[in-house]
């Protein structure tokens, strides 16, 4: 089944690419080899800025320069799936023994399937990039080639193609394989020698005036270079101290990563040191794009953590951030645009300099440290036939697994609210409705909230950046504490504010309802978003990418609600109950003050976050969980149950850490 899957993703790739316009696919390669590409340009390769590739690279692909391009792209896309079934099949070969015979059978068409997903792959098939063969071509000559010197020239070939490579070279000699290292360092050498005499002006111009590639393709600040350099040039750094400071911290990467590669390589975890080193290359490197970031999903073997319930914590990052966007990752507020911009590179710094892998002569290497959790309730359907489909689990979820629900579940949400869209007469209609109600039940405090607020100053600024920021951090904080500290409780509040978000979204549908922002004639005035132009026929869809019309319920109040609830029934003291209470008052107060929401649509994100807790309670019990009784009787019958319900984790919390 998992072969099938990676047949189906090969597939899917290859179509992804070929159904895209001739102008739109290949766009890097189509740019070095198409009939305007630099390849048939008689000057210098880099008299523009759109080839990034070295001097030898240009040099390999001159022949193809002939080829027609429709043929060339069926080839090319192929080729590199080729290239990354081959990747797959090295890598999971190279695991670190012992290897189970389930994580042997597993090993090849999983590491493939992920090699697919992730961005470096996508990227390099969508641009038409090589920088899948450097990889590859490192993984051969460690794990494949048969003597030092096979082994050597292909780290130098990788080298002479993708530069910071060398660093392998160096890794090889430090693990006393130095007929290697200097067989790397002569192909290396070799090859650029080569390309010097062929080439001569364009070898100047990427060693010397672009150092290295440097300033080729993108700008180097932007946020695909995901190095030391361009997160230095993103925080404002320029000149000869961001220089200094970037040699600076490249010195202390390259000593850090590869004393610890150089560790985990005379551990017998030759795996994990080439992908350690491979992340300290993209952290030092002038320039690391997205497609030559594959090192960093190698750092996935790497076992860290003694504690059971910590072994999948590393994978699950490494997995998420080599597939998933920064902007998906992360909210859209600024407080994370330093981690959103720079993810994949502290991924890799991660891995590098950080991240605490186990050696093989641990203790924990194979056996870590198991985590008690509270005794099971009875499933509350248990005693229906044929329909025990739920049950209380107090167990803490797969940590990767967990992650990716979440994200399938937000993205579910997000085009299901953006599919309930409805025309603005009838969106106005149901706003006026809500306005005549609240008017007859005397609560139509909107208009006289947001033009109180305007008028001051601190004030504005303050809820508007509470409504534009605080909306998911704080509900992602409660569910990171619970599902760290309070397991048995995870699920259970998981699963409540999830169902309130599903029956949301039956009201999203059922009611589109126009915020009083976007209500024309009544004079709110949208703090957050700015002055609107009624006269335009769309007013009111502001983008593409959401729908302003879903306003009833309010979920910025109903998830609000419910991280003051959840604190209130489980922080351990009082001032901690008193201080979440004041996140649902501050939300309401803001999605009112901005004009953003009704009174009642905040009376409605209340009900369903209500409906939540029914729904939660009908189906998997009370929150309670199984109380212990008369423990003195109960150690004389059954010690064991006794001595397991007088535990700690009777409570929800795991003792993997008291331990």
């Amino acid at each position: 089944m998992l072969w099938l899957v990676v047949a189906l993703l090969a597939g899917r790739q290859m179509a992804v690419v070929l159904r895209q316009p001739p102008g739109e696919r290949l766009t890097d390669l189509e740019t070095w080899i198409g009939e305007n590409g630099v390849l048939h340009v008689t000057g210098s390769l880099y008299d523009s800025d759109r080839f990034t590739g070295t001097p030898f690279a240009g040099l390999v692909l001159k022949p193809l320069a002939r080829t027609a391009e429709q043929s060339l792209g069926v080839a090319w896309t192929f080729g590199s799936l080729l290239l990354v079934a081959a990747l797959g099949l090295v890598a999971a070969r190279a695991l670190p023994g012992p290897v189970s015979r389930r994580t042997a059978l597993l090993a090849a068409p999983v590491a493939i399937s992920l090699l697919m997903l992730s961005l470096p792959v996508r990227n390099a098939l969508h641009l038409g990039q090589t920088s899948i063969l450097p990889v590859l071509l490192v993984l051969l000559g460690c794990f494949v080639a048969r003597g030092e010197r096979a082994s050597g020239v292909l780290i130098g070939i990788a080298a002479a193609l993708q530069p910071t490579v060398l660093l392998f070279a160096v890794l090889l000699w430090l693990t006393g394989r130095r007929r290697a290292a200097v067989t790397g360092g002569t192909a290396f050498a070799a090859c650029t020698a080569l390309a010097w005499a062929v080439m001569p002006h364009d070898s100047w111009s990427y060693w010397v005036h672009h150092v290295a590639g440097a300033g080729l393709g993108d700008s180097a600040d932007s946020l695909s270079n995901q190095s030391l350099h361009g997160a230095l040039l993103r925080f404002g750094l320029a000149g000869p101290l961001e220089v200094g400071l970037f040699l600076l911290l490249a010195a202390a990467v390259c000593y850090v990563g590869l004393r610890r590669a150089v560790r985990y390589a005379n551990d017998g975890q030759l795996l994990l040191a080439v992908a350690v080193t491979g992340c300290v290359a993209v952290a030092v490197s002038p320039t690391a794009w997205q497609h030559q970031l594959l090192w960093v999903l190698l750092a996935v073997v790497g076992r860290a953590g003694e504690r059971a319930s910590d072994r999948l914590v590393w994978p699950a990052i490494v997995v998420l951030v080599i597939t998933l966007p920064g902007k998906i990752l992360l909210p859209n507020t600024p407080i994370a645009f330093p981690v959103r911009d720079n993810v994949l590179l502290l991924a890799a710094l991660g891995a590098a300099c950080a991240a605490p892998f186990l050696l093989r002569t641990s203790p924990y290497w194979q056996r870590p440290v198991p985590t008690d959790y509270a005794v099971p309730v009875p499933a509350r359907w248990s005693r229906v036939p044929l329909l025990p489909f739920w049950r209380r689990v107090l167990s803490r979820p797969n940590l990767l697994l967990e992650l990716l629900l979440i994200r399938v579940v937000y993205s579910a949400y997000a085009h299901v609210r953006l599919a309930a869209t409805a025309g603005r007469p009838t969106a106005e209609a149901h706003g006026r409705q809500i306005h005549s109600l609240e008017k007859w039940l005397h609560i139509d405090i909107e208009h006289w909230a947001n033009h109180t607020v305007v008028h001051i100053g601190w004030l504005k600024s303050f809820f508007d950046y509470y409504y534009s920021t605080f909306h998911f951090i704080v509900p992602l904080a409660i569910l990171g504490v619970l599902y760290v500290r309070r397991p048995a409780d995870y699920r259970w509040a998981r699963s409540t504010l999830g169902f309130a978000t599903l029956v949301a979204l039956l009201g999203f549908w059922l009611y589109p309802l126009a915020p009083p922002r976007l209500m024309p004639g009544l004079g709110f005035i949208d703090t957050v978003h700015g002055v609107q132009d009624f006269a335009k026929p769309d007013y009111g869809t502001l983008t593409s990418m959401t729908n302003q019309y879903a306003a009833m319920p309010s979920l910025h109040f109903g998830w609000s609600l419910w991280c003051g609830v959840m604190i209130v029934m489980l922080a351990p003291k009082l001032w901690m109950k008193a201080l979440g209470l004041l996140h649902p008052l501050f939300t309401v107060s803001a999605i009112v003050a901005t004009a953003n929401h009704w009174v009642l649509d905040a009376v409605g994100g209340a009900l369903v976050i209500a409906l939540g807790f029914v729904l939660t309670h009908v189906l998997a019990g009370p929150r309670k969980l199984q109380p212990v009784v008369d423990r003195a009787a109960g150690a004389e019958r059954n010690p064991s149950a006794a001595a397991r319900a007088a535990s700690p984790e009777a409570t929800g919390e795991t003792v993997g850490s008291k331990t």
